[in-house]
């Protein structure tokens, strides 16, 4: 019998990841690899950081949720794609859609965040589909 999420974590054939180890708390700076792939990551310390993306032309199929855990009191949290200008999709930002258009980098921007806020970037091997969700104006921004 194959383990569950009651007994460990199970790496299905599709490469998500089930169980408790699926959503890791982000503290500091980290460059994420296909290992990371299905995986929620809680941005998770008052001084942000930037975490990068896996390279896209290597990540079809890879996919992860970002969330803000914790009120930040310095920084922003960024998350960059490794080659820059590939990022694509729409932010739902305190009820105005933002066009993610050729972006390279996102932003939760620090005094602008709310815990909660999301994102999520899903890569076809071409691009990064990005969509998301911010409380307050400028929450999250696209730049590129």
């Amino acid at each position: 019998m194959a383990a569950t999420h009651f007994t460990g974590p199970v790496v299905s054939t599709n490469g998500f990841q089930n169980g408790a180890s699926s959503v890791e708390t982000v503290a500091a700076a980290d460059t994420l690899t296909s290992v990371d792939n299905g995986k929620t990551f809680i941005l998770n310390a008052a001084a942000g950081a930037a975490v990068t993306l896996p390279a896209v032309a290597s990540s079809a199929g890879w996919k992860a949720k970002f969330i803000v855990g914790a009120v930040f009191d310095t920084t922003s949290w960024t998350i960059v794609s490794a080659e820059g200008d590939n990022m694509e999709g729409a932010l739902m930002v305190a009820s105005t859609v933002v066009t993610v258009d050729a972006a390279d980098v996102l932003t939760f921007v620090n005094s602008a965040e709310n815990i909660g806020d999301w994102v999520t970037v899903e890569s076809d091997g071409t691009y990064w589909y990005v969509d998301g969700r911010a409380l307050t104006t400028g929450g999250i921004t696209a730049t590129g």
